[in-house]
């Protein structure tokens, strides 16, 4: 598990307001209904981005992310990985995700990814002009992924985005499809995460540059996994220097 039921996110260093944030309901192309949330930006930039959430699907800390985003003139909307298999319905904190999680297919879960991009092209969402991903562990894999979708996302963030080895959800491992990436890459990871080591970072990065794919890791020594929580005020440092370096990789001269 990424971020327990009680994580925050930080908050961004630019702030204006957000409006219209709240729950709603997504249409997947085969028909599934897709339980989100979104926010929509008072001063928006023409940016957009899709929120994929850690492996216990859409709670709090992502539900304000997106108005977070939107704060900051990013209109966002954040996608549940299970309601094909829970329904829509808002999760409690002991919702079984572990029982859920081996149940998706990347090919429902690519769906989903579309569906909510497609709400943020649409004047519903903001009609935003330039498209973009984050996710944090679980989803920071399916993040760096959409790379290579066929959506046209202009650019794609990963925090601690497992880059080797296996899914428990059955994706792709980034470094096995570095070279098919089609857009920049921003990967952010905790020096002392216990689960992604350094080599992995090292194969993640060794996989990019034999693709030539353009990316930036930026690697903070000191923080672990889901160091980017505003309850951990030991690594707001971190936290401060990550939302600058989404916020640079967001902005029109970066794409």
């Amino acid at each position: 598990m990424c971020y327990d039921h009680d994580a925050r996110p930080p908050l961004p260093p630019i702030r204006a307001a957000a409006v219209d944030a709240g729950e709603l309901t997504l249409t997947a192309s085969d028909g599934t209904r897709v339980a989100a949330y979104a926010a929509r930006a008072t001063e928006p930039s023409g940016a957009g981005m899709v929120v994929l959430p850690d492996v216990r699907g859409l709670h709090p800390f992502y539900e304000e992310l997106t108005v977070r985003f939107a704060e900051a003139g990013i209109d966002a909307c954040a996608i549940d990985y299970f309601s094909r298999t829970a329904g829509t319905g808002r999760r409690a904190a002991g919702f079984d995700y572990q029982t859920h999680v081996p149940l998706t297919r990347p090919d429902t879960l690519a769906s989903d990814v579309a569906a909510a991009a497609a709400h943020l092209r649409s004047p519903a969402g903001g009609a935003v002009t330039r498209l973009f991903s984050i996710g944090f562990c679980m989803g920071g894999r399916l993040s760096f992924l959409q790379a290579a979708s066929s959506i046209g996302f202009d650019g794609v963030i990963g925090f601690y985005g497992w880059p080797v080895g296996r899914s428990s959800a059955g994706l792709a491992a980034p470094v096995d499809e570095a070279a098919r990436f089609a857009c920049p890459v921003l990967a952010i990871w905790g020096g002392t995460d216990d689960g992604i080591g350094l080599d992995a970072v090292r194969a993640f990065d060794a996989a990019m540059d034999a693709a030539g794919a353009a990316h930036r890791s930026v690697t903070y020594p000191d923080a672990p996994h889901s160091f980017f929580d505003r309850r951990a005020v030991e690594h707001a440092s971190a936290s401060e220097d990550a939302w600058r370096e989404i916020l640079d990789f967001t902005s029109p001269r970066s794409t």
